[in-house]
């Protein structure tokens, strides 16, 4: 039985990742159909706001007083993981490659100990220092495609520079998240996040419109949206929680640093991309920096 439970959860946890894998995926496919980034992500959480709202709202009524008094860490919440990440996510790929992003995005948890560590959420070790720099050294790798001229001369994608900033805000988002315990239900905190994310998303979205970037409503459009709303956004969020009660939260974020993989080897079916030498020098130091990051400094 046990064993039975151990593999539903595997099979829980690898489509969660291989979902998220596939935000990149469409995430550039939406770049090659002209769908406004900003606009696509309003959608996103607008659309899952509506599916989740009978399923939350009653929570949310009677835990109103919780939820006002805290309001300032739940905006940062929702701004943070709602309104910048996922937007700066669709922006970026309109102008790098997905083999790229989701190397920088890989070291998340690395930059979750940094942040974690200038906030004094958690302490932090030796090896966790050492991992943090190795980690961004790769990082600074890719972006300057290990050609330091181009870091000399500032003459960077800007593409590689926002999805920086998408890895930050979601590694601060991440460290927030774990400073305190909460008095909701995750479904229905994830709800309250959508719905701070939404409020500051509506100004971005309505200047992307007025600036002439405006939703296409055909097949491309839909086929996307319905992925990025029901896949990534809702089954891999249900999925994660479901395995994590199954096999606990450390075995279970082993399968987070499968989602590089299956979505490079995405990009590499779908859109031709290829692994360069920068891309393989850059993924050693972020490997390296992970693997140390997670170690332990012995007692003596």
């Amino acid at each position: 039985m046990r064993k039975e439970s151990n593999f539903l959860a595997y099979v829980f946890l690898l489509l969660t990742v291989t979902f998220w894998a596939g935000n990149f995926i469409v995430g550039k496919f939406a770049s090659l159909y002209n769908v406004p980034p900003f606009s696509l992500n309003f959608y996103r959480w607008f659309f899952a706001w509506l599916i989740l709202a009978p399923f939350t709202l009653p929570e949310i009524i009677r835990k109103k007083d919780y939820i006002i008094k805290n309001y300032k860490l739940f905006i940062i919440l929702g701004v943070t993981s709602i309104t910048i990440f996922n937007s700066i996510v669709y922006y970026s790929l309109n102008f790098t490659q997905v083999i790229s992003g989701v190397l920088m995005i890989s070291t998340i948890p690395v930059m979750i100990m940094f942040f974690s560590s200038i906030l004094k959420i958690e302490k932090t070790n030796i090896f966790q220092v050492i991992g943090v720099i190795l980690s961004f050294t790769g990082v600074i790798i890719i972006i300057t495609k290990a050609n330091f001229e181009i870091l000399k001369n500032l003459d960077f994608n800007k593409g590689d520079i926002t999805m920086v900033l998408a890895m930050f805000s979601w590694a601060l988002y991440s460290s927030l998240l774990k400073k305190q315990k909460y008095e909701i239900s995750q479904i229905s905190l994830l709800q309250v996040l959508i719905t701070f994310g939404l409020i500051f998303l509506i100004p971005v979205y309505f200047i992307e419109y007025q600036i002439g970037f405006r939703i296409k409503i055909d097949t491309p459009f839909i086929l996307i949206l319905s992925y990025v709303v029901l896949l990534p956004g809702l089954a891999s969020f249900i999925l994660w929680i479901k395995g994590i009660s199954m096999i606990g939260a450390n075995r279970s974020g082993v399968f987070l640093h499968l989602m590089p993989i299956f979505s490079a080897i995405m990009a590499m079916i779908f859109f031709n991309e290829k692994f360069m030498f920068y891309h393989i020098l850059g993924a050693c130091f972020i490997i390296i920096g992970i693997l140390l990051s997670n170690r332990k400094v012995q007692n003596a």
